[in-house]
Order: C-alpha cells, then structure tokens, then sequence
C-alpha cells in the first residue's frame, strides 16, 4: 500500500504532497522535512529505495524535483519506481515539457493526474494512454462548464 506520495524541489519545499494514511499535521510536515534530507544526503550512485522507520521510500529525481512514493516494505519498489516514471512521462506528455512552475500553477490537473493513477493507495491504472485519454476527456468537461 501507498501511504503518499511527494514531489520535492532541490530547496525542500513539498510542491505536491497526497496522504493515502491518516497522518497528523505536525507529524506531516516532520515526514517531509525528514525525507528531503535523507534524500539530499544520499549519494547519486546508491540505489533509488530506502529504509525509512517502519516504511520503504522509493524515489526519482527529475529535473531537480523529487518524486517519492512511501510504501510497505512487502510491496514491489521495482513496480513503484516504474509507477513515478510513468507518472512522469504522463505529466511531460500533458503538459507538454513539465517543469516546477506546471506543478505550481497547474497543481488541481497534477492531483487529477495522480487520482487517475492511485486509488486508495493502490496503483489503479498503468496504461498511459488510458490516463491521458481520460485527462483530455476532464479537459473537455472543464471547458464546457
């Protein structure tokens, strides 16, 4: 299961943070804090999990953002490495060439965009073309309203 997922710039500010766990405020932005320097620190040539108090972090860093889902450590870090690249790709495909600022601005479509892909903490749907079918289709309806 996926407790959440964050996406970090390089000066550890959270740009996108979504809790599929019930976490208290405090212990909240102490999880983000307490990640951003467990990743800064850690040297590029080390692998891209971690053991982190009872969970496993997996992350990617992408144009100096952070992506990092937190997981059980029963579940597959391969399937959950390869669910941020996917993400990824979705969000350069969608915005055409993403960077911090689409992150920023347009963070409402990012949330839509991570809906389509988890559910409940759980990888809901793999198909990038599904996903960015169905983000096109709520583009549409947004336009309508």
């Amino acid at each position: 299961m996926i407790h959440f997922f964050l996406l970090q710039n390089r000066q550890g500010q959270t740009r996108i943070s979504k809790w599929y766990s019930s976490f208290e405020h405090d212990e909240k932005k102490k999880l983000q804090s307490e990640i951003y320097r467990t990743l800064l620190q850690r040297p590029s040539k080390y692998t891209n999990f971690v053991e982190f108090r009872k969970y496993t972090l997996v992350y990617r860093r992408y144009k100096g953002v952070f992506f990092t889902i937190c997981c059980d450590p029963s579940d597959n870090e391969m399937g959950m490495l390869e669910a941020i690249h996917l993400f990824v790709e979705c969000l350069d495909d969608y915005f055409v060439e993403v960077c911090e600022l689409d992150l920023v601005f347009g963070f409402y479509k990012v949330f839509a965009l991570l809906d389509e892909f988890f559910l409940a903490g759980e990888l809901q749907e793999t198909s990038k073309k599904v996903i960015l079918n169905r983000m096109r289709d709520l583009g549409e309806i947004e336009k309508k309203s």
